[in-house]
């Protein structure tokens, strides 16, 4: 494994340490109790080494203090941009003890001899600590809350307060992402047009509107995120791969799951399979088509090859015509710092905190998700919002992260199950509906999609994830992070991705063999689906059928419930 791919494996999270961790909060990840006492004797072990660094501080403390020093931020370090930092001498001089104490501070944890687990967790805690002293986050000294000050009038300081207090008052207490008021659903986001022609107490169904004359005999079922909503993959026109796959001339379902609430505590694996089936049948009776396509995302991906797996062992896997997988990482095996935050104790008392309230709050697993990129999403916007009295740009993406969902006790119970024994990466290690299951059954076609700089879902895994599968595969790594990996419309010339269809090999040999393309994967996605979908047929002219009539106009009930 390269280094750039280690760092972006260490800094990602298995779905245990993301449902585990947000069970508990910030401050739960940030102080490592656990690892006081392996911390102490390790200091004691190396008492040679922990002089040889404090001498070294010293010594660059001292040349700092008389003006020789020669340390400076990164010209790609954003939060020390303003010329002011190290333009005026005193902040010159603050910015260069910070970054020696903060390196000296990683630089000694690096070296003790610690256990990995210890290791790891303790990087982890004194990264988000060093992260959140940067005296670019400190209002008193930060030429960039002053000149706004100034500026306004002091008007900036009276918004950044009422910020700071607004986001302080409720879960997820971070610094606010996006402003709220900038989007509504339904009318900026997910607009692309349909009907509701399935309402459960789980999910509805939709059906999108054919904008081509013909479409695809197959149809396509897409099986969102359960933690999340499904209008990540329809955002604004022009950005929604629901809308491109439509204009491509493919009939396309979508499920959206219901907020769960106390009331649906015991919806797990088993009941979201049911579900995932009856959408499917449901599909399959619209469409009359005897098979369908299926493409899901991150933890709705999870649930879709658990019940291909479930199908392929009870009732055959015929009627399955693909499945595609979005940034999901069924191989759940504990990489850096995201293996190290997890035991099985503390997991145990995750589960048992979400069973007495009957869910997990989808607004704790925003929080963990921000502290996995404190800098970015964090102190940046700490710096945008508080100490210069802004608003959040807009940002369709980021409103979309903060749309939360809660996810039922059970689900969270089973997916913490599943993934602290990667079970699935296992033959007949889980059982679904009282059948064992094996992902080797699944032996239909398979598109995997995985991002570069994916902090959730490391592309390592996801590829390992796709070599658990039985049939072919054409795996794609996009040079994106998690949720940018999907929303890649053709139009940005920045994107690029690697193809290939050979999953046989190592990830680092995959990757050397791999196409380069420029552009969006869509396009791609798009022609693989087409040679799978037969002919082509006029396209309906009503949506529905006659046992499934619309209900209501996309983009439905269940996406707009808080």
């Amino acid at each position: 494994m390269s280094g750039i791919d280690r760092d972006v494996t260490e800094a990602s999270a298995p779905l245990d340490v993301l449902l585990t961790q947000a069970s508990f909060g910030a401050v739960r990840r940030l102080l490592p109790v656990r690892s006081a006492l392996p911390l102490v004797s390790a200091l004691a072990q190396r008492p040679g080494r922990v002089a040889s660094r404090l001498e070294s501080l010293a010594a660059e403390l001292g040349r700092i203090l008389v003006g020789t020093s020669e340390i400076a931020p990164s010209t790609r370090d954003r939060r020390f941009g303003d010329t002011a930092w190290m333009g005026n001498p005193l902040l010159r001089r603050v910015v260069q003890s910070y970054l020696a104490s903060g390196a000296a501070a990683e630089g000694l944890v690096q070296d003790l001899p610690l256990a990995w687990q210890h290791a790891e967790r303790l990087k982890f805690a004194t990264g988000n600590l060093v992260e959140a002293l940067s005296p670019s986050n400190n209002p008193l000294i930060s030429p960039v809350a002053w000149k706004a000050a100034i500026d306004t009038g002091g008007v900036s300081v009276i918004s950044g307060l009422r910020h700071l207090l607004g986001d302080m008052a409720s879960t997820p207490r971070i610094p606010s992402m996006v402003d709220r008021a900038a989007y509504q659903v339904g009318e900026d986001l997910a607009l692309t047009p349909g009907a509701v022609v399935l309402r459960t107490a789980m999910f509805e169904l939709i059906q999108f509107t054919p904008q081509t004359e013909a479409v695809r005999e197959v149809p396509l079922l897409i099986i969102p995120p359960t933690i999340n909503k499904y209008y990540v993959l329809d955002l604004a026109p022009g950005r929604s791969l629901i809308e491109y796959l439509v204009q491509q001339g493919q009939q396309v379902f979508v499920i959206s799951w219901r907020n769960p609430d106390a009331r649906h505590s015991k919806w797990g694996i088993d009941a979201y399979a049911q579900g995932i089936y009856q959408a499917f049948d449901t599909v399959d009776e619209i469409s009359g088509a005897g098979s369908a396509h299926v493409v899901a995302a991150c933890s709705g991906g999870l649930l879709a090859v658990i019940t291909a797996a479930h199908r392929a062992a009870v009732h055959g896997i015929d009627r399955l015509a693909s499945l595609s997988l979005l940034v999901t990482m069924i191989d759940q095996a504990q990489a850096g710092v995201a293996g190290a935050m997890i035991d099985r104790d503390t997991a145990g008392l995750a589960v048992a905190r979400s069973r007495r309230k009957g869910y997990l709050d989808g607004r704790q697993l925003a929080e963990v998700f921000a502290w996995l990129r404190p800098g970015d999403l964090i102190w940046n916007y700490w710096v945008n919002n508080y100490l210069q009295g802004r608003k959040p740009p807009p940002f369709d993406i980021l409103y979309w992260n903060a749309d939360t969902t809660r996810m039922a006790a059970r689900l969270h119970r089973d997916f913490v199950e599943v993934a602290i024994d990667n079970k699935l990466a296992r033959p007949n290690a889980l059982t679904v509906l009282g059948t064992e299951i094996d992902l080797k059954n699944v032996t239909v076609d398979s598109y995997v999609v995985a991002g570069s700089a994916d902090h959730i879902c490391p592309w390592v895994n996801c590829y390992r994830s796709s070599q658990l599968l039985g049939g072919k595969v054409r795996f794609v790594l996009s040079t994106n992070g998690h949720i940018a990996a999907l929303v890649n419309p053709p139009r940005n010339p920045k994107s690029s991705y690697q193809v290939g269809d050979d999953n046989t090999l190592d990830p680092e040999g995959w990757r050397s063999a791999a196409e380069l393309e420029q552009g969006s994967w869509w396009p791609d996605y798009a022609r693989w689906l087409a040679d799978r979908s037969r002919e082509t047929k006029p396209a309906p002219e009503q949506l529905g059928s006659a046992l499934h009539r619309p209900l209501d106009r996309a983009p439905g009930l269940y996406v707009l419930d808080r």
